[in-house]
């Protein structure tokens, strides 16, 4: 592995002279452009935003790769965007985390789930907050909607579960699934 690919905030900051979550943004806006939640009329690049807000702000992770991935979470899955322009703009983490949190589309719906949970299971702790972020975002998103209750309350659930082993040694993690419980209780 190289340097630059070890540390992805230098190769970032050495392409464009600014914080590695900061071209992440910029990178995501772009990628993301007249995309729009489900509801029709939210701007798509809201949901990245919040999910990293969370990771920072109620986890508590202040990790770049990680925090970049989160606002990246989304693009291979649902842009243009492919696993080499992520590595090559952002360094191998950034790019293995964001790749732990894309389906493969190709795979049918009861086979891409499993696929996906096996891969989160497996990737760096960072791709799995990032999902306990997603649920989190996705949880405080679509609760409102009846259609979306019981969907979202089983991957917030589904995502604690994930992040559990990782929580004696990451105090982002313990922070997330204490976050996300209290969320879930106040439901």
């Amino acid at each position: 592995m190289s340097a630059a690919a070890r540390r992805p905030k230098a190769a970032a900051r050495a392409r464009s002279g600014r914080p590695l979550w900061q071209a992440a943004a910029s990178f995501a806006a772009r990628a993301h452009l007249h995309q729009v939640r489900k509801d029709g009329r939210t701007p798509y690049i809201a949901h990245p935003f919040r999910v990293t807000l969370t990771v920072a702000q109620v986890f508590g992770c202040r990790d770049e790769a990680a925090l970049a991935a989160a606002i990246l979470h989304d693009t291979i899955e649902d842009t243009q965007t492919d696993y080499d322009d992520i590595e090559g703009q952002f360094g191998r983490p950034v790019a293995e985390c964001v790749a732990a949190l894309t389906k493969n589309m190709l795979l049918p719906e009861a086979q891409r789930e499993r696929d996906y949970y096996g891969r989160l299971r497996r990737a760096d702790w960072r791709a799995r907050l990032i999902k306990l972020g997603d649920a989190y975002d996705n949880f405080c998103d679509r609760i409102a909607m009846p259609d979306q209750r019981r969907k979202t309350i089983k991957r917030l659930r589904d995502a604690i579960d994930l992040v559990k082993p990782d929580a004696p040694a990451h105090e982002a993690s313990r922070r997330g699934l204490e976050a996300a419980r209290r969320l879930l209780g106040r439901r």
